[in-house]
């Protein structure tokens, strides 16, 4: 994830974020499925541009290392 606050469709300035957000499961859509644990869904961050709504998704360190070997994923 970028650290600066620079959004990359409009170049405003005005971007928020909220971390730590659950991928989904049980009755919710799991965006991120295979990469959390076994009783709760893997994380991520948001980042929304106030300027012109660009909204982008951040999977956790945590769920990134388990893109390799998960079977859910394919490279490319």
């Amino acid at each position: 994830m970028k650290s600066d606050n620079t959004c990359p469709e409009c170049d405003g300035t005005r971007v928020y974020r909220q971390g730590g957000i659950s991928a989904g499961g049980g009755y919710a859509p799991n965006y991120l499925a295979g990469l959390g644990g076994f009783f709760s869904a893997a994380k991520f961050t948001i980042a929304v541009c106030a300027d012109c709504g660009l909204t982008r998704y951040y999977a956790s360190p945590e769920a990134r290392a388990k893109l390799p070997h998960s079977d859910a994923w394919r490279r490319g």
